[in-house]
C-alpha cells in the first residue's frame, strides 16, 4: 500500500474526490494525502470553521461545503457545485457522532440522533455524490465496534453496522462501474480519544497487540489504496486497521 509521499506523488492527478467530515481528524488526513497525490479534493463539514482554516492554509485544489450531511438539499449543491465539472472519481464516507453512554441510559432521541447522522448521512451522500460518477470508488468508514460491540455505545456500534451492510449491498449494486469499500479504524488519536485520561490511554495501549494507538494519517493511507487503481479488482471488503485490536 502507499506508504510514503514519493509514491503519493501525482497518482491521482486529474481526479476529484469528496470526503464528508473532512475538516479533522481521519477526514482531515484522507483530505491532506489525496491533495498530495495530485487529486481536487472537496469536504463536507459541519461546524469547525477553525479547523477548516487551518486545514486548508497552504493546500490548493481543496474546497470545503458547511453543510449539515442530513441536509439533502445542502449536499446535492456542494456536489453539485464541486462536481459538475470533471465528474467525481472517488467519495470517503467518513462523518460521524459518537456519544458514550451506557444502553440503559439512552434515550430514543440519542439513538435516533446516533444513527440518523452515522447512517442516513451515509445514505445521502452517496445518493448525492453517485450521478456524478461515471465510474470510480467509493469508501465508507466504519470501526471495529461494527464487530466486536461497545459497552457504551450501542448506537454507534449499530450505526457502523449498518455502513457495513450498505457498503456491502452497493458493491453488489453499482458494480462494474463504481467500487464500494469499508475501512474498520480501531483506536485512533482523533476527537473521540481526547477525553481520555492518563491511565485510560495507557489501558488501550496495552490491548493493542502493536502497542500504540493507530494515527489518522495511517488510516487515510488505507483509504488512498482504495481510491487508487492499486484496488481495482477490489469491492465489498472491509480492511481492519486498528493493530490487531480485534481480529477476525
Amino acid at each position: 500500500m502507499m506508504k510514503s509521499d514519493h509514491m503519493m506523488i501525482g497518482c491521482f492527478s486529474g481526479k476529484k474526490f469528496f470526503v464528508t467530515g473532512g475538516s479533522r481528524g481521519i477526514g482531515a488526513a484522507c483530505v491532506k494525502l489525496l491533495v498530495r497525490g495530485g487529486a481536487t479534493v472537496g469536504f463536507s463539514y459541519h461546524s469547525s470553521d477553525r479547523a477548516v482554516k487551518k486545514l486548508i492554509d497552504g493546500l490548493d485544489e481543496v474546497t470545503g461545503y458547511k453543510v449539515d450531511v442530513l441536509d439533502e438539499r445542502g449536499m446535492e449543491e456542494a456536489m453539485e457545485n464541486f462536481s459538475s465539472v470533471g465528474g467525481l472519481q472517488g467519495l470517503v464516507v467518513n462523518h460521524g457522532i459518537y456519544e458514550r453512554r451506557a444502553f440503559i441510559e439512552m434515550g430514543k432521541n440519542e439513538w435516533d440522533r446516533t444513527l440518523s447522522t452515522n447512517l442516513d448521512g451515509s445514505f445521502i451522500a452517496v445518493k448525492k455524490a453517485i450521478p456524478y460518477m461515471e465510474k470510480g470508488s467509493i469508501v465508507m468508514i466504519s470501526s471495529q465496534l461494527a464487530f466486536k460491540g461497545s459497552g457504551y455505545g450501542a448506537d454507534y456500534a449499530a450505526s457502523k453496522a449498518g455502513i457495513l451492510g450498505l457498503a456491502r449491498s452497493l458493491a453488489r449494486e453499482l458494480a462494474p462501474r463504481i467500487r464500494v469499500n469499508t475501512v474498520a479504524p480501531g483506536f485512533i488519536d482523533t476527537d473521540i480519544l481526547s477525553g481520555d485520561s492518563g491511565e485510560k490511554r495507557r489501558k488501550r495501549i496495552e490491548e493493542v497487540p502493536l502497542k500504540r494507538i493507530g494515527k489518522p494519517e495511517e488510516v487515510a493511507e488505507v483509504v488512498a489504496f482504495l481510491l487508487s487503481d492499486g484496488s481495482s479488482y477490489i469491492t465489498g471488503a472491509n480492511i481492519d486497521v486498528n493493530g490487531g485490536l480485534y481480529i477476525h
